[in-house]
């Protein structure tokens, strides 16, 4: 029996495990999730399905929203902007040392973004977001035509049943050591992804490396690609502007460059487990 998102009740905040996300806390978050309509530049060739009819779809398929956010719309309208929900199952049968795994669902009703549909994975020590490279697991995009619900709910039901392959490759980067020239190749490429050349990026690729808790110390490439992905995200590091400032890099902000890093990451690791 299909359930609205109004007839379910559950907690008004994230916690680690089981938490999710009220329907109160996503109108003051993301008030694109309730977008009354289409933004009015679209083609009438553009069907509207609001994204809280489709996360109705989910939730009732056993997918819970557990964090939320949307980015400024290019067309200037916060209801129609890009947003992005990560939902957790129900129950999770996938067991990982630091981990659960996620669905990321993207969206907007602006034109700038299909429904697209990832894998992702939230580590509970450093509560950062991971999302999973489209090389490495299957991506799903759903246009905005036809059986819109019907088929996102099976693109997460998909991306779910793979998720106890998603744990057996971190299995696998659990166990991989690297090497000094790995740790360095590593942390260059990565910051390669912030910065289109290493020489004007203004600091030392080893300050990816950077622990920042006792957690992810260790050089198994796990705790590497947790280490650099916190680095490039949250910002806060040391470094030479192109004139010569000392500065902080910032964090990212961007959905876009959100997805962008973290899979680039994802492949770069990906890529090492595979050597």
């Amino acid at each position: 029996m299909n359930a609205s998102v109004n007839s379910l009740t559950f907690s008004s905040h994230a916690n680690t495990f089981s938490g999710t996300l009220s329907l109160d806390v996503l109108r003051v978050r993301v008030p694109a999730v309730f977008a009354p309509a289409a933004h009015e530049s679209l083609s009438p060739k553009y069907t509207f399905i609001p994204t809280e009819r489709v996360l109705s779809g989910l939730m009732s398929a056993g997918f819970l929203p557990v964090d939320a956010r949307q980015a400024l719309s290019r067309r200037g309208s916060p209801v129609h902007a890009r947003h992005i929900l990560r939902l957790r199952r129900r129950y999770e049968t996938v067991q990982l040392k630091d981990s659960i795994p996620e669905i990321v669902f993207l969206n907007s009703h602006d034109g700038s973004s299909a429904y697209q549909l990832r894998m992702g994975l939230f580590r509970v020590v450093c509560t950062n977001g991971m999302i999973v490279s489209r090389g490495a697991f299957p991506a799903f995009c759903v246009s905005h035509r036809g059986n819109v619900v019907d088929e996102v709910v099976a693109a997460a039901l998909n991306i779910a049943e793979r998720f106890d392959e998603l744990a057996g490759q971190v299995e696998r980067m659990e166990s991989r050591s690297l090497f000094m020239d790995e740790l360095i190749g590593f942390a260059e490429r990565a910051l390669m992804l912030r910065f289109d050349d290493v020489l004007q990026a203004g600091m030392q690729p080893s300050a990816l490396l950077a622990v920042r808790r006792v957690d992810d110390a260790g050089n198994d490439l796990w705790s590497v690609l947790n280490r650099v992905q916190e680095n490039l995200m949250r910002g806060g590091l040391n470094r030479r502007s192109a004139t010569g400032r000392l500065t902080r890099t910032r964090c990212i902000s961007s959905i876009r460059e959100d997805v962008r890093i973290n899979s680039g990451l994802w492949d770069m690791a990906s890529g090492l487990l595979a050597a």
